[in-house]
């Protein structure tokens, strides 16, 4: 592995611990040239799987993508780096474990959702505002509405 800092490729793993629910291996090196530390994550290769859009356009799903919404949803909560990620993780473990090729974008979105009115109910209006398009007041408190109401999930 090249040290991000001086390109030397001679480090060592000081550190490696399980990290996203297991799915990840997070790893502190320190390069033996510069001496500076720093992390690294190894993940499995996933298959390519391909995210069908609303006009039926297609393209590779992004994990990323992801993790930009669900930040911009929990902007100034109380939810912590780590939760985040773990929800990410558990969107894309879903989204894997239901799809092999392909998967229409409403089920990622809904699968976000999901995830966030467990997590926060702030986060997930701001979320399904965005995704459900709201026009109006009216869209915001009916969306409220359901996370008052008994039994919803």
């Amino acid at each position: 592995m090249k040290c991000p800092y001086c390109q030397q490729d001679n480090d060592r793993v000081i550190d490696s611990r399980s990290a996203e629910g297991g799915t990840v291996i997070r790893r502190r090196r320190e390069c033996l040239g510069c001496g500076r530390r720093y992390t690294t994550y190894e993940r499995v290769e996933k298959p390519t799987l391909y995210v069908i859009k609303k006009h039926n356009e297609r393209e590779p799903f992004d994990r990323e993508k992801i993790l930009r919404g669900v930040q911009k949803a929990c902007w100034k909560r109380p939810i912590s780096a780590e939760q985040i990620n773990d929800l990410v993780a558990a969107v894309e473990a879903a989204i894997y474990a239901e799809y092999d090729t392909e998967v229409p974008s409403q089920a990622i979105g809904e699968q976000i959702m999901q995830q966030l009115k467990h997590l926060d109910h702030v986060a997930y209006v701001r979320f399904a505002s965005v995704y459900r398009q709201f026009k109006d007041v009216r869209d915001f408190l009916d969306e409220v509405a359901t996370l008052e109401s008994p039994g919803q999930d």
